[in-house]
């Protein structure tokens, strides 16, 4: 393991991560919304670690191995997680240090589950922050699942059958970072593309920023209490739709259909895309029918918040809580699927999903023909022995871990109801979830203890669990 150089690229992103407060200082000038000078305060502070990372590590790696990039990754989230709480306690945003850690680290990785209200009449440069966090995790997680995720053999990329650059077996290799320039320069196109839409539906032109972020990171935070439900445009409703379900898809499909001048057939020919579109599809007829049925939902309400949940965006348009009991335990469904893998979402990806079921019926087929050399495919293309067994272990892990986390929020005190939903939305990175911690409620009455143990939560489902108990071997350490 390459420490120094684990150091020097921590350093780097720090000072990265510090450039970006600049921006909301900028917004708190401009708008004369106060907090200018906690933000450069913070900024200062952030980049003086970052500088000091830097001349400690010596000097860019010539190469990093693929334990160096595990270690980069699980440290990037916490550290960041925890350099990103600063604003928000400087400012006095969040009154408490749990809370401050909580907003930020529900920021970084994309959940969405926020302590705070009032978003309405907070000052500008602190929403911007909020939506700016969001915005950088997001692509933080398309790299991850690009340049790190495959080395554990679960990440999904490994079944990617288009002719797509990416990592090699044992090391982060040039082919990586040419890869990610190419998907920053989509990640950032699509992001100017939903603002523009969204100005020129009526949108003000900083909510519309900020929902763009927020919508094409799959992130959730909203300007206002009331979140999307606050606009009462079909338009802008439509539009926000129309790119969470982009930004739910692989973005390595995006990468190749531009390739191929914006050919629709690289989407159509993907099967993990096609497994996506007909479950948001089947999800919103079925809570639609419980829900109109009810009398307690409109299709429109329906239409929109199956797509949030189902892309693990968070955005709502109304109390889907109120909803059936029933529609209840689709959306928990919809949460744990997901979107697809190397999306900016969150859950355990549909590919995953997928691989699952069809590993599932491979053991029935061969109930019936003992001795029939049956194959799991995608597509045309035959998944490998170990990849199945790797996806089992993931599942496995993945829902132990979930059981843990809603144990222990329960034993702090909270409800069942609340405290399993609560697990579900922070471990999918989907951030509201039910009970307490509904759309129509925040986080902010659970216990410190609870609000730890869903941040690690957080965490621990944007590493996607294996890229932690990696760390925890001892294997892992040996030279």
């Amino acid at each position: 393991m390459h420490s120094k150089g684990v150091v020097w690229t921590l350093g780097v992103l720090v000072s990265l991560f510090a450039g970006g407060m600049v921006f909301p200082a900028l917004i708190a000038l401009y708008y004369d919304s106060g907090h200018a000078d906690q933000f450069i305060l913070a900024a200062l502070l952030v980049l003086m670690l970052g500088v000091l990372m830097i001349n400690w590590g010596g000097g860019a790696p010539k190469q990093l191995g693929h334990k160096d990039g595990f270690l980069i990754v699980a440290l990037a989230w916490v550290v960041l997680s925890v350099l990103g709480a600063i604003p928000f306690l400087t400012t006095g945003t969040c009154d408490s240090v749990i809370d401050a850690l909580f907003e930020s680290t529900s920021g970084l990785t994309t959940t969405g589950a926020t302590v705070l209200t009032g978003l309405d009449t907070m000052p500008r440069s602190i929403l911007f922050w909020r939506s700016m966090q969001e915005w950088l995790g997001g692509m933080g997680i398309i790299v991850l699942a690009v340049a790190v995720m495959p080395l554990l053999g679960v990440g999904g990329m490994q079944l990617f059958r288009a002719e797509t650059p990416g990592p090699v077996k044992d090391k982060l290799t040039a082919r990586v970072t040419e890869t990610a320039k190419v998907l920053w320069y989509i990640y950032l196109s699509m992001t100017a593309i939903t603002a523009l839409c969204l100005w020129l539906a009526g949108m003000g032109i900083f909510d519309a920023i900020n929902h763009a972020m927020t919508t094409v990171a799959i992130g959730g935070f909203s300007t206002h209490d009331a979140s999307i439900g606050y606009y009462e445009s079909d338009t802008i409703r439509g539009l926000i739709i129309l790119f969470m379900f982009f930004a739910g898809i692989n973005f390595t499909l995006h990468f190749a259909a531009m390739r191929r001048g914006f050919s629709v057939s690289a989407y159509t020919r993907d099967e993990e895309f096609k497994t996506y579109v007909k479950w948001i599809l089947a999800l919103i007829f079925l809570i639609g029918f419980l829900a109109l049925i009810s009398g307690k939902g409109t299709w429109d309400e329906v239409l929109f918040n199956t797509v949030s949940i189902a892309t693990t965006t968070g955005f709502a348009v109304s109390d889907y809580g109120a909803w059936p009991p029933g529609t209840t335990m689709l959306l928990l469904m919809a949460m744990f699927v997901g979107a697809c893998a190397g999306s900016t979402g969150g859950g355990m990806k549909v590919v995953r999903v997928l691989l699952l079921f069809r590993q599932g019926m491979r053991e029935v087929r061969r109930l019936i023909h003992p001795h029939a050399i049956i194959h799991v495919k995608i597509g045309e293309q035959s998944v490998q022995g170990p990849v199945v067994q790797a996806l089992w272990g993931f599942f496995v892990l993945y829902m132990v871990c979930f059981a843990v986390i809603a144990v222990l929020v329960a034993s702090s005190g909270v409800d069942m109801t609340t405290a399993i939903s609560a697990a579900a939305a922070c471990i999918t990175n989907t951030g509201p979830g039910f009970g307490d911690v509904g759309p129509a409620s925040t986080y902010a009455l659970l216990p410190d203890t609870a609000k730890a143990v869903l941040m690690f939560g957080m965490v621990l489902g944007r590493l996607e669990i294996f890229t932690f108990f990696v760390l925890l071997v001892p294997e892992f350490w040996r030279k």
